[in-house]
């Protein structure tokens, strides 16, 4: 299938997998790339030489193309862009809007920019910076998420912007794929369904939790660190939504110590990407520390295994799945979908 994101980046099919923290590693996005889809690796969870050892493992599994997922707002995204230009990486993500000189930066040195957006203006602002294109997540993706549904989102994007425009939110088979399509977008980014797959490093304990949760076990909190997320519903989430706020921040302090040796980062840089966080944003000293929640109790799950310790952020799409395909037999079976849904639409091929 050819389409505006294909040729951009210059993979077999309109399908990205999302840089997902501590679980788009090496090895998902390898596969993913191997696929024909575009994997995206995160780094917001590893020093910079271990971003740069981990694009180094996925460039000797696949000869494809892939990206790198990182905060525009952290210390060291400089540090981390230069990897991406050192290593050759194609395509440079964020989760949050890089400013027009990190843009220019990464195109000068051939890099593809596609941020991830949450409104209209944020798309507007990032394409007249240059960006290439741009990833829109409606309110049904999972982790940090917005309140707008992807059905209204996305074409009110896909009318303000001339960039490619890839939908997220939502999505998890080739149905989804047409609909996007016929919205105007270039193609679809999925998480949770590649955080699904047998090819996920996620442990086997959690992934049954996700397959045996329904549309309902999903829920929206800002509980675990001061902005609206959205993961699966546990004990622990009902937990911290019942725990007072002395309480809340004794554990971050306790999970921003966590992360402080986990990460090698100093007291000072933290403050320092605590208070570039706050940039355009109103965000309070105490949500700024409930922030340091998020990495180690997605730790406690996605790599440690203990579901029951930690969170896990979750699309709404979980409560439609039930299986743990390959990446490769996900996305043939994407493909494949979207075929027969078209030929069903018209029947003529018109």
């Amino acid at each position: 299938m050819d389409t505006a994101l294909t040729r951009l980046v210059g993979v077999r099919h309109p399908i990205v997998q999302t840089g997902m923290g501590w679980v788009a590693g090496p090895r998902l996005v390898s596969a993913t790339a191997d696929a024909g889809a575009l994997g995206i690796l995160a780094s917001a969870t590893m020093t910079v030489e271990q971003l740069r050892s981990a694009v180094r493992e996925v460039t000797s599994r696949t000869d494809a193309p892939f990206g790198v997922n990182l905060r525009a707002d952290a210390g060291d995204a400089r540090d981390r862009v230069r990897v991406i230009i050192d290593e050759g990486v194609r395509v440079a993500s964020f989760a949050l809007a890089p400013s027009k000189e990190l843009i220019a930066e990464l195109k000068d040195a051939g890099v593809i920019v596609i941020p991830s957006i949450g409104a209209r203006r944020h798309a507007e602002k990032v394409a007249a910076w240059g960006a290439d294109a741009v990833v829109v997540q409606g309110g049904e993706g999972g982790g940090h998420t917005g309140e707008v549904a992807t059905s209204v989102l996305l074409p009110q994007v896909v009318d303000a912007v001339d960039i490619p425009v890839i939908a997220a939110g939502g999505f998890y088979d080739g149905r989804g794929l047409v609909a996007a399509l016929a919205y105007g977008a270039a193609g679809i980014a999925m998480g949770t369904r590649f955080l699904l797959t047998s090819d996920s490093t996620v442990p086997d304990p959690v992934k049954a939790r996700y397959l045996a949760a329904s549309v309902k076990d999903i829920t929206v909190t800002t509980r675990v660190d001061g902005l609206p997320h959205r993961m699966l519903r546990t004990d622990l989430v009902a937990s911290l939504e019942k725990s007072g706020r002395l309480a809340s921040l004794t554990r971050a302090i306790r999970h921003a110590a966590a992360f402080r040796k986990l990460s090698g980062l100093s007291w000072p840089r933290m403050a320092r990407d605590g208070l570039a966080m706050r940039h355009g944003k109103d965000l309070t000293w105490s949500q700024i520390l409930l922030a340091a929640n998020t990495p180690m109790m997605l730790k406690s799950a996605m790599v440690d295994g203990h579901p029951d310790a930690g969170v896990m952020a979750s699309g709404q799409v979980a409560g439609l799945i039930d299986d743990l395909p390959t990446c490769a037999e996900l996305v043939e079976r994407i493909m494949t979908e979207a075929a027969e849904t078209v030929t069903r639409i018209s029947p003529s091929g018109d």
